[in-house]
């Protein structure tokens, strides 16, 4: 059999296995990810395995970066893609997705312990100097809408325009209600 069929007997079969699992996705036909651990816990993981054109005859590109993966140690991470690439090398030459998301979820307990509960994000420096602290009343003072009482609006209205002209139409009469207060022609009283 060639690569691509053993790719796509491989993908039936995972699919069929995994039906029904929320942790399982296939981000495309050679891109894989399995997730571990409980949703949003800092001790949860993605990892995610994407064949090249020569899997399974070689191993598939093995990827901690997701970004769910942002609050894992990095030495964590690297130490996963250490434990799967010595383990892909016993299953060279056959399909081995299925046998190395086992593996993880098998060591998954063990390799969480490295993990803190709290991660601070080591990408974050911070320069005391240039630090401002933020009054939080200012920021809800800024963020109120200006609600207007009536006489506010009525100001408003009576306003002219940057001309020094009322705006067209101010002086309009309603006609109905002018004729209803004048009324109209005398009638002559029938004989």
């Amino acid at each position: 059999m060639s690569n691509l069929e053993l790719q796509e007997e491989e993908r039936e079969v995972l699919n069929s296995i995994y039906d029904g699992d929320d942790c399982y996705k296939q981000i495309d036909p050679t891109t894989h990810q399995y997730k571990y651990g409980i949703n949003d816990d800092p001790k949860s993981f993605v990892l995610e395995l994407k064949w090249n054109d020569t899997y399974p005859e070689t191993k598939p590109e093995i990827c901690m970066d997701a970004f769910y993966n942002k609050h894992i140690i990095q030495s964590l991470k690297d130490k996963i893609c250490s434990l799967l690439s010595e383990e892909a090398e016993q299953y060279l030459g056959m399909s081995m997705t299925y046998s190395l998301f086992e593996f993880i979820k098998e060591k998954f307990d063990e390799l969480i312990q490295e993990q803190p509960e709290h991660v601070v994000n080591e990408s974050v420096v911070c320069d005391v100097d240039k630090m401002t602290i933020n009054d939080p009343q200012e920021s809800k003072k800024e963020q109120k809408k200006e609600q207007l009482t009536k006489a506010q609006k009525r100001r408003q209205w009576d306003r002219v325009d940057g001309k020094g002209e009322k705006p067209r139409g101010w002086n309009w009469v309603d006609i109905v209600r002018h004729l209803s207060q004048t009324g109209g022609k005398d009638e002559i009283p029938p004989t």
